[in-house]
């Protein structure tokens, strides 16, 4: 819903790249328009790209591999990027990481060489900020269902989310965020058919 705090509102095509600078005290708002659709995300201090999100730090801080409303999203200086203030869907995976040509081709075959990826994804939109592949880091994906087997294995299964539902992030200092609406079309993380996205920032 627009107010007259919204900063920014635009929708994400399938399978497309987006990246913003959310400013400190900001909200950005994630919504899932059609359900079931994987969006991977990588943050970096906006004034020092050093300064990136910690998949390490924030799973060691919170005790649990899991984000979900309350979970503050850390750097590599355990200091707090984002905070989730709201969440509509309950859970989201800090582990299962961003494909790749590589991942792909290793996974499903040879035949899907050619597809990109998310990695791609974040190689092309973190060119626009000076960044490249050395500064790509475990990421986060929201809306992935990535349960974690009493062996220790991962599964990706099908979305517990559903069309409309949200995710509100916080930003803690001048944050920029960068997105990959995930590709993938080999597994369920996007129900096979990747959709579009929405990202919604609001604040004065």
């Amino acid at each position: 819903m627009l107010t007259d705090k919204t900063v920014l509102d635009e929708q994400v095509d399938a399978r497309a790249p987006w990246s913003a600078i959310v400013r400190a005290g900001q909200v950005l708002d994630i919504v899932d328009l059609k359900g079931n659709q994987a969006v991977d995300c990588l943050l970096y201090n906006a004034d020092d790209t050093s300064e990136r999100y910690s998949a390490p730090d924030t799973v060691a801080a919170q005790g649990n591999i899991f984000l979900t409303a309350g979970s503050v999203l850390r750097s590599s200086e355990g200091r707090p990027l984002m905070t989730v203030v709201a969440d509509e869907v309950g859970r989201h995976d800090t582990v299962g990481g961003a494909c790749s040509r590589e991942s792909n081709t290793l996974r499903y075959g040879q035949h899907t060489k050619h597809q990109h990826a998310c990695v791609e994804n974040f190689l092309i939109e973190g060119s626009r900020w000076g960044l490249g592949k050395r500064d790509l880091v475990s990421n986060i994906n929201w809306y992935m269902n990535v349960p974690v087997d009493p062996d220790g294995s991962l599964g990706i299964v099908d979305g517990i989310s559903a069309p409309g539902l949200r995710i509100s992030l916080r930003a803690e200092r001048d944050v920029l965020v960068l997105i990959s609406n995930c590709p993938q079309i080999n597994n369920p993380c996007n129900g096979f058919d990747p959709t579009p996205v929405r990202m919604i920032i609001t604040g004065d």
